[in-house]
């Protein structure tokens, strides 16, 4: 799994410290579970913008790099050259 880039730990930071704060300030939020529950929110807004951070970025490489090329069509090899041996030269063996 590729590690974050250091945009993607300052933007999903940044977009989790500002929001909750915001909620809760203009929220005038009391309870406990309220506060869990904005916490929650902010994590998931920051790791929706890291995530989404990455996306253009993946699309912009795979758009530069063009199609991808096709692999050699297969050559056929004569069966005399394969198995007879006869038109093979011999090589030396580098054991001893």
């Amino acid at each position: 799994m590729p590690r974050p880039t250091t945009p993607q730990l300052a933007y999903g930071s940044l977009t989790v410290v500002l929001f909750t704060l915001a909620t809760l300030l203009l929220a005038d939020v009391r309870s406990g579970a309220a506060v869990v529950a904005v916490a929650a929110g902010g994590l998931l807004l920051g790791l929706l913008v890291a995530v989404c951070l990455t996306a253009p970025a993946a699309a912009r490489r795979r758009a530069s790099l063009g199609p991808a090329p096709l692999p050699p069509a297969a050559v056929p090899v004569p069966r005399s050259r394969v198995a007879g041996g006869a038109t093979r030269e011999r090589e030396r063996s580098l054991r001893r």
